[in-house]
Order: C-alpha cells, then structure tokens, then sequence
C-alpha cells in the first residue's frame, strides 16, 4: 500500500474538516448513520458508542475543559473521520475488518461489536490521527500530550458505562462466562497506551517514510487480529434471550 493511503492524512475530506473545526460536522454524520443503520449491526452498535464520546468531548470543549481547544478539536476530527471514513463505505484497513465482516453475524453480543470498535479505533486510528494532527498543526507529539489523556479519560469512563449496559445481567453471569473471560482480556487504558507509543514511534520514524509504513502495517495487522478474537462468536443457547443486549 502506498504510504498516502494509510500512513498520511485520510483524505481531502479529513483536510476540509479541521479546516472548519467541524465537531459538529462529525456529529451530524454519526447520527445520520445512527438513522439508517439496523440497531444490531455491528457498525451501529459501535456508532453508538462513539456517537456518547463525540457528545461528551462536545460539551468539554463548551465549557472550555480543553485549555488548548485548537489541538483537541483538531485531534478529534482527525480520529473521527478514519472511523466516518470507513463506516460511509471507505477502504478498511485490517483493524477494521473483522467488524465489518460478522457485522450481523448472531452469536456476536452486541457487547463484543462495541469493543471491537474501540480496538480498531483506539489500537490503530489514534496513533495515526495523533501523527495526522501532529503534521496539521505543525508540532510534536508532545505538545497534544495533555489533549491525548483527556480524551482518553472520556473514553475510559465511557467503557465502564458500556460494559455495564451491554453485558449480559445477574442471571445470565453463568451462561456468559466464556463472554466475560474473553472480554476481560482486553483493556482500553493498555490499548490507550500502546496507541501513544505507536504513534510517538511514527513521529520519529516520519524521515524514513518505507519503515514508517512497516510499522503502520505491522499496527493494523496486530489490532486487527485483537479484533477478531474479539467477535469469536458465543456458543448459541436455547436459554439465552435473543433480544437481550
């Protein structure tokens, strides 16, 4: 792949929108895919999702919670159109695959497509939207440190919240242990972490762009991977309601 495709900004469309610092832009395009998509779709579920984060970063920026609103509005629109990018019918790259393939697949709890999103998002897109916004705005990694961690807490808290509605409740607990086993495994703040590497990896790799590319690759395929195991479809039971998040 040639490194404009994956390793550099998204597309025209990603230049347009921090040009016009279109949060609210983002918004729109979300809850236009939040309009048409089935509610069980994969896609849907993690749209969701984002859709809360997009919300709550919205109104942090309101009240002024990011001292430096330029950076953290531009980080944010960067990191959403990889996602939008893909979700309106774009290229996908590996991390975001899995998803897209057993997207209606009905053994997958609708818990497993929301993290498999953030696993793709997270683990891939924002090491390279950190980059992205980086070479926008002209800086180092450093200086978006502080717009990084606090989009991150949003995000944090935000995983509590959708383990808490989307896990199977009290009196399925036994028969969603291999559910709570394999989800357990995965954790966003090391995905968060792992993400800030990455992308301070990239930054200093930006002056030998063929192992830069290495790397991105290297990022997708691995995320990708997580993702799969991820979606491993739960065995089917009589006793497991089907309309039951």
């Amino acid at each position: 792949m040639a490194q404009s495709e994956h390793f550099t900004n998204s597309g025209d469309s990603t230049g347009t929108a921090v040009a016009s610092g279109a949060v609210d832009t983002v918004l729109r395009r979300m809850r236009a895919l939040d309009a048409v998509l089935p509610e069980r779709d994969g896609i849907a579920v993690f749209n969701r999702v984002y859709l809360a984060v997009t919300e709550a970063i919205g109104r942090r920026l309101d009240t002024g919670h990011f001292p430096d609103a330029r950076a953290a509005i531009t980080l944010d629109v960067l990191f959403a159109e990889r996602y939008l990018s893909v979700a309106e019918g774009g290229r996908a790259p590996a991390c975001w695959r899995p998803l897209l393939q057993l997207r209606r697949h009905p053994g997958v709890r609708p818990l497993q497509f929301a993290l498999c999103g953030i696993n793709a998002h997270i683990g891939h897109d924002l090491a390279l939207a950190v980059v992205d916004s980086c070479r926008a705005l002209d800086c180092g990694p450093a200086a978006l440190e502080d717009e990084f961690e606090q989009v991150g807490d949003v995000l944090v808290a935000l995983e509590e919240r959708i383990r808490e509605e989307l896990m199977p409740g009290p009196d399925l607990l036994q028969i969603a242990d291999p559910l709570t086993h394999l989800l357990g495994a995965w954790s966003l703040e090391r995905a968060r972490e792992a993400s800030w590497s990455a992308a301070r990896a990239l930054w200093a790799l930006r002056g030998l762009p063929d192992l830069a590319e290495e790397f991105a690759h290297r990022l997708d395929a691995a995320v990708g991977l997580a993702g799969r195991m991820l979606l491993t479809p739960m065995p089917e039971r009589a006793d497991w309601p089907r309309n039951r998040p």
